[in-house]
């Protein structure tokens, strides 16, 4: 398989594995869900099960038949050599590029001469509700990684999530300040 035809997303699910062992489609994706959340858009189920696939052709991944509980065997996935060798590169060698943002609260704001400031300061006020839920997720995801140097760098991004998270509630803060002030 060529450079390139691996999405971010496959990537992602890649790096997961590296993690995880050996896990199904399903454990994969709820270890997205608990992770990849808090930086990148966690996967929907289908796409989890048509990246596998494509890492499976692309013998990145390794998947095995398991006996099921249900009508259907269970697939594990593992990753490879080749797959590591793959997110190796990839980590390695491709362009970061910029975020792409696209944040609900902003575009909101950005309309909000379309609704009453008190409708806007109420949207901020939950966001700002959310935000410090979410910072103390990530306070005990932290905690649950102690200090295992093979949780180092997912630790790191715990941290920088917290303060993310708090450096964005400053600036709604900041917003919800100059909302309460007349307009002159």
């Amino acid at each position: 398989m060529r450079q390139g035809q691996i999405s971010t997303t496959g990537h992602a699910l890649l790096g997961l594995l590296s993690f995880a062992g050996e896990v199904s489609g399903y454990e994969l994706k709820q270890l997205a869900d608990r992770t990849l959340r808090f930086f990148w858009v966690s996967p929907a189920m289908s796409q989890v099960y048509s990246e596998l696939g494509t890492l499976d052709r692309a013998g990145l991944v390794e998947a095995r038949e398991e006996a099921a509980n249900g009508p259907r065997p269970a697939r594990r996935y593992r990753l490879t050599p080749a797959g590591e060798e793959e997110l190796r590169r990839w980590l390695a060698q491709s362009d970061v590029g910029f975020p792409v943002i696209k944040h609900g609260v902003a575009l909101r704001l950005f309309l909000g001469h379309m609704v009453s400031p008190d409708r806007m300061e109420e949207m901020l006020q939950r966001y700002t509700e959310q935000l410090e839920g979410r910072t103390a997720e990530l306070a005990q995801i932290r905690e649950g990684l102690g200090d295992d140097p093979a949780y180092r760098y997912a630790a790191l991004v715990a941290e920088w999530g917290q303060r993310y998270y708090r450096e964005e509630a400053e600036a709604v803060q900041v917003v919800l300040e100059a909302l309460s002030r007349p307009r002159t």
